[in-house]
């Protein structure tokens, strides 16, 4: 009698172990798709990034091609988008785009917004001379390179 007890309690465990089991395997297989799901969805997040980022540095790159955007100016806003794209592993732009990147550490000390504003007439004037010597030395260069640079497409 006590042993059909004990065969009768041991099969109530395999039961309630299997059960448990099964449910931590549906658990486990959830989570599986929810992380899935999630890395599609940033994986989309991601691409689309790319693709707003690359459209603003084609339309920059063509407006300084155009020379309808002040060269330093567009030096500036490429070199930040393109260090703000969301590659891994992250291009060496500076080495694709020397000259781009080398103007841009040239200029970069150059105060802008309300600290360009706070200067006086005369010294607005007179880095704007300045950064104009500068940008003259790599205009030639730095339009091949955005040539190059419209027809950049990253790989994601």
């Amino acid at each position: 009698m006590m042993l059909y007890g004990l065969a009768g309690l041991g099969v109530i465990v395999v039961i309630g172990l299997a059960y448990y089991a099964g449910q931590t395997l549906s658990q486990l297989n959830a989570q599986k798709t929810r992380i899935a799901l999630a890395k599609q969805k940033q994986y989309e997040v991601r691409v689309e990034r790319v693709n707003n980022i690359m459209q603003s540095v084609h339309t920059i790159a063509l407006a300084v091609e155009q020379q309808q955007c002040d060269l330093c100016e567009g030096v500036i806003r490429l070199t930040n988008l393109l260090d703000a794209l969301p590659l891994n592993p992250a291009p060496k732009f500076m080495d694709i785009y020397p000259n781009i990147y080398t103007l841009h550490t040239k200029i970069d000390h150059y105060p802008t917004h309300d600290a360009r504003n706070a200067l006086s007439k005369k010294e607005r004037h007179q880095q704007d001379l300045e950064r104009e010597a500068i940008a003259a030395t790599f205009e030639s260069a730095i339009i091949s390179e955005v040539v190059q640079l419209r027809t950049y497409h990253p790989t994601i």
